[in-house]
């Protein structure tokens, strides 16, 4: 079975080369980063991986649009997705939970364990993370709507998710295969094209050598001309052709 791949851009915000790089050799300048969810679609069925972010006034991001109006205008109904795959729990990825009622979330167990313990009280391991997201998550999984993941496993036939962690201890990126190719939605594991290119480590992490460790995973996941899509590059909406011309800039079609 082969899915198309769809990327959503909901936010952006300015950045410098130096905030977003551990020990940077490059000059330092701007260097924005926009922030996505991504749709995986059949004929059949409608995976959502990740939902956004729900306050970003006080992150100081840019909101451009809601992730469920871009997905309307996809002809996908939020409320009928039944499956959404969370890469993590950070602010930016798994807010907005309420968006998809009917829906269960995916998501590696060590990720949820990390979040509702004891390191969330230190502030550079606990800014990540928005404690009413982590709160909606806990109480999906009291209702049934969580399913954990502690090994590498497939979530349908053609789609499986891997732990890679290093951004957190719990990040997955999702293998698509899809007509074309391969596809890994690699989220925070590669914030940008250049990170992985040039072996750079991003600003926020948790183990750095499994960070590293992780460009080589996905590019083993991705194989010989299968694409890698970071998680927060500016650069995948030009790589990538608008999905219609009503979302153009909005909506990117990966595959």
């Amino acid at each position: 079975m082969y899915y198309e791949i769809s990327a959503v851009r909901y936010a952006k915000r300015d950045g410098t080369r130096r905030s977003h790089f551990v020990n940077d050799r490059h000059e330092d300048g701007p260097m924005p980063m926009d922030y996505f969810i991504w749709v995986v679609r059949s004929p059949e069925k409608v995976f959502v991986v990740d939902t956004g972010f729900t306050e970003p006034k006080r992150r100081g991001r840019t909101f451009l649009k809601c992730p469920a109006e871009s997905l309307g205008q996809m002809g996908i109904d939020a409320t009928s997705v039944s499956d959404v795959v969370l890469t993590h729990m950070h602010y930016d990825h798994c807010g907005g939970l309420e968006l998809f009622p009917n829906a269960r979330f995916h998501v590696q167990e060590r990720e949820v364990a990390h979040a509702t313990g004891r390191y969330m009280s230190v502030g550079c391991l606990g800014h990540g993370y928005h404690c009413e997201d982590v709160l909606s998550l806990v109480r999906m999984n009291f209702e049934g709507r969580v399913v954990f993941y502690d090994v590498d496993r497939p979530i349908a036939e053609g789609i499986t998710l891997h732990r890679i962690g290093g951004h957190t201890p719990g990040l997955q990126c999702v293998r698509v295969e899809t007509a074309r190719g391969v596809v890994v939605l690699a989220s925070d594991s590669v914030h940008y094209y250049e990170q992985m290119e040039m072996n750079k480590v991003y600003s926020s992490v948790v183990n750095v050598p499994d960070m590293v460790d992780g460009y080589a995973t996905l590019r083993r996941l991705a194989g010989p001309g299968g694409d890698i899509v970071p998680g927060h590059d500016p650069l995948v909406m030009q790589r990538y052709p608008a999905y219609n011309k009503a979302l153009e800039g909005v909506v990117a079609r990966i595959a």
